[in-house]
């Protein structure tokens, strides 16, 4: 395999609704909240499902690798449930090798409820479930020691279980990346990130916020100075103002594609980072690689959703 995706899993639940249901239900248009199974299932049920889709961010970015071509696998952990199956079959629709053994779990599979209003505006409710509690037992050996890369995401790091688990990823790994994922993440493990992308990982990718946020930066060229101390590959990405690799003392910038027609940008971090990791395992160059993360994240934010098909 290429890559190997370790994150999340959880399955998106798509419905429709009118702004009304989510003034009934005292919830915020645009925003995120982590909601208790009994909530879910209240909201659930007075609603249709249009589609159900394996998500999470890591996940999403192994589905633009396999879109893109590359053999790509993923670890993720769900409960031998009616949503878990699905998850299954959405991963292997998309020609995803799943390394995960579904077991009889007391907790639910994870899911993101995705209110979308008339107005094509997202309102997000998740109950992480079991996709949180992943241990060392959850991660197949042969698999991450078959992968020319293995992909986590920050969102899934958490002391305990998790912790050890990834760990033991890295340490089995012919070479790891991670998504730093988000900035709340950050500020939350800021001292084991520093350690991770200082010491363990060979490429780490974060937004511009999320880089500051770890290194407590007060300009940009703290940022570069950082990256380039550190000797690694640092990817990070910047909105409007594009992208760029910082590798030992080599600055590689890329512009932003101009002119979109923005509807959703829920997937662009993900898709980017698909893109980008298509490259480096095909051995483009660090720009091409930037290129091809620009492109890929370019085509989903004119999308509703996180998948290009």
């Amino acid at each position: 395999m290429k890559v190997l995706g370790i994150g999340n899993a959880i399955v998106d639940v798509v419905c429709k609704v009118e702004e009304s249901f989510l003034s009934e239900n005292n919830l915020t248009k645009s925003t995120m909240k982590l909601v208790d199974e009994t909530e879910f299932k209240k909201l659930l049920s007075n609603l249709n499902i249009e589609k159900t889709i394996a998500g999470g961010s890591v996940a999403n970015s192994i589905v633009g690798l396999s879109q893109l071509g590359s053999p790509v696998s993923f670890i993720g952990k769900v409960n031998n449930d009616e949503l878990g199956n699905k998850y299954e079959e959405s991963l292997i629709h998309e020609k995803v090798k799943y390394c995960y053994q579904k077991k009889e779990e007391t907790i639910p599979t994870g899911t993101c409820l995705i209110l979308i209003t008339p107005d094509s505006e997202r309102t997000m409710c998740t109950f992480l479930g079991i996709a949180g509690k992943i241990s060392i037992k959850d991660i197949d050996e042969n698999a991450v020691k078959n992968s020319e890369l293995i992909f986590l995401e920050g969102y899934l790091w958490d002391e305990g279980e998790p912790r050890i688990a990834f760990n033991k990823a890295i340490n089995i790994s012919k070479k790891t990346a991670m998504t730093l994922s988000d900035q709340f993440c950050v500020d939350r493990h800021k001292k084991s990130f520093l350690d991770l992308v200082n010491n363990k990982l060979d490429i780490t990718f974060a937004n511009e916020q999320e880089i500051i946020s770890l290194i407590d930066a007060k300009s940009f060229d703290e940022i570069i100075s950082f990256s380039k101390q550190i000797g690694k590959l640092i990817v990070i990405t910047r909105g409007e103002k594009g992208s760029l690799a910082i590798q030992k003392n080599e600055v590689i910038e890329c512009e932003s594609q101009k002119d979109l027609k923005i509807v959703d940008l829920t997937g662009a971090g993900d898709l980017f980072a698909a893109g980008f990791l298509h490259g480096y395992v095909n051995k483009f160059s660090i720009k091409e690689s930037l290129k091809k993360g620009t492109e890929m994240a370019s085509k989903i934010i004119q999308k509703i959703g996180a998948r290009l098909n």
